[in-house]
């Protein structure tokens, strides 16, 4: 039995099962709802299932939705690479990404799409930030093409490629008396309190590993929920942090912190270009990971040469 489902109604339904809301599908495709809910009503004349169900005010996929939804997103997608693929055999370059990265790598990956788009002006981006958890729900959910990362989970079935060092080294505010000492040793740090990020955060999990490797007990007097606000509370004296050396290029230049020259230190992270091995990369993607690989930590380098010294 064969299903005639056009592309134009995978779209409206893929839409609707998005925000489980007719109202909302059809303000994002600019239709109005009747129309999103004629087409999906004929979706469910042409397969003979129900697709959605309504409990109370809930609009919930039945399990044919739900699998009609699968599908649909891969045909989507399919349709989007081979509309990229034939614009590059014409010799232009077109295409859309959607990028996730951390709130950590947020400043250095701005940098590469700066010089990216500036080589390929025809490919354009949303960029997504969020935290370890959130980065995870986007490779779980797949609703981003490339993922920018630290520690990748194992448990899911990823391609990872490795393109920059993401070095964490201690900071502190200028008046600090650990600025006066040319070496700091790890039992220096234990005397004084540590500004940390929240519990599940890649540099979190870094530093834990890093000390009860070294056997040492920092002091941690307060949580934050992101790296901006760890560096604000030590420009303001509330104590030593620990943070990504790329977020840092602002406040060394205005002199709000200081990198202490700590033995054993940085902790030397990587970063990572993820994304599912099922996925079918597109021209666009296939383009920008290349670079980022190639390309990333040279560009980073040339522009910051001054923080190399704390490598």
């Amino acid at each position: 039995m064969s299903y005639p489902l056009t592309f134009r109604q995978l779209e409206i339904f893929a839409s609707v099962a998005k925000h489980l809301s007719f109202t909302q599908a059809s303000e994002e495709l600019h239709l109005s709802q009747p129309a999103v809910s004629m087409q999906v009503k004929q979706m469910e004349h042409l397969t003979g299932f129900s697709l959605t169900e309504k409990i109370g005010k809930q609009l919930f996929l039945t399990e044919a939705g739900k699998i009609i939804l699968h599908y649909a997103e891969q045909t989507l997608a399919a349709r989007e690479v081979l509309e990229e693929t034939l614009t590059a055999l014409e010799g232009k370059e077109k295409g859309h990404l959607t990028l996730a990265v951390p709130e950590t790598a947020n400043q250095f990956v701005t940098l590469l799409l700066a010089r990216f788009r500036s080589l390929h002006p025809g490919i354009s981006f949303h960029l997504q930030v969020h935290n370890r958890k959130g980065l995870l729900n986007c490779i779980k959910n797949n609703t981003t093409d490339l993922v920018i990362m630290g520690t990748t989970p194992p448990e899911m079935d990823l391609l990872t490629e490795s393109f920059m060092n993401n070095p964490l080294v201690v900071i502190s505010p200028p008046n600090h008396p650990l600025c006066k000492r040319k070496v700091v040793t790890l039992d220096d740090l234990v005397e004084h309190e540590f500004v940390v990020r929240e519990e599940g955060s890649g540099t979190r999990n870094a530093m834990k590993r890093f000390f009860s490797d070294h056997q040492v007990q920092l002091k941690m007097s307060m949580e934050m929920p992101n790296n901006e606000a760890v560096k604000q509370a030590v420009a303001a004296g509330l104590g030593l942090g620990i943070v990504s050396l790329h977020t840092l290029q602002q406040e060394l230049a205005l002199k709000q912190v200081n990198v202490l020259n700590v033995r054993k230190f940085p902790i030397m992270r990587i970063w990572y270009m993820v994304h599912h091995k099922q996925k079918v990369l597109s021209p666009a993607m296939k383009l920008f990971r290349q670079f980022v690989i190639d390309k990333a930590q040279d560009i980073w380098i040339k522009k910051y040469p001054e923080l190399g010294e704390h490598l």
